[in-house]
């Protein structure tokens, strides 16, 4: 167990310095990128943050968590889809546990973080914000 634990935290810094770490910025660019667009859009329709909504909108969740999935699906699949053939090239095995893992660092929880702020931000901008937009 002590031995696989060592392995498995390894492996997972030498993502860092290894070949194939530009992914490890343009994935969660992506996923970024999608949770602003959503935010923005959860912002004009008035729905509430995101994160929050899950776990406090019963009757809404599956259809928050499908919109969601819809977005940054495709981010998560690329990046297990990178890391898998990382791990064919540096170190000639394939971990699924460790593709799930980093696709979820890479894709999932950026675009968790981000779209309930940008909501947030958009619908209640700050006083400086909106200093400049009612002068202009």
């Amino acid at each position: 167990m002590d031995h696989s634990v060592t392995r498995f935290t390894q492996d997972l810094m030498a993502r860092v310095t290894g070949p194939m770490k530009f992914r490890l910025v343009l994935q969660p660019a992506m996923a970024l990128f999608f949770a602003i667009r959503d935010g923005l859009k959860d912002a004009q329709e008035g729905s509430p943050a995101y994160f929050w909504a899950l776990f406090s909108d019963r009757e809404g969740r599956w259809a928050k968590l499908k919109d969601g999935w819809k977005s940054v699906g495709k981010v998560f699949i690329l990046a297990f889809v990178l890391d898998a053939i990382y791990q064919v090239i540096e170190l000639r095995w394939l971990y699924p546990g460790q593709a799930v893992l980093v696709a979820i660092v890479l894709a999932i929880v950026p675009y968790l973080l981000l779209r309930g702020p940008v909501n947030r931000i958009a619908r209640h901008p700050p006083k400086v914000v909106k200093e400049r937009l009612t002068r202009d």
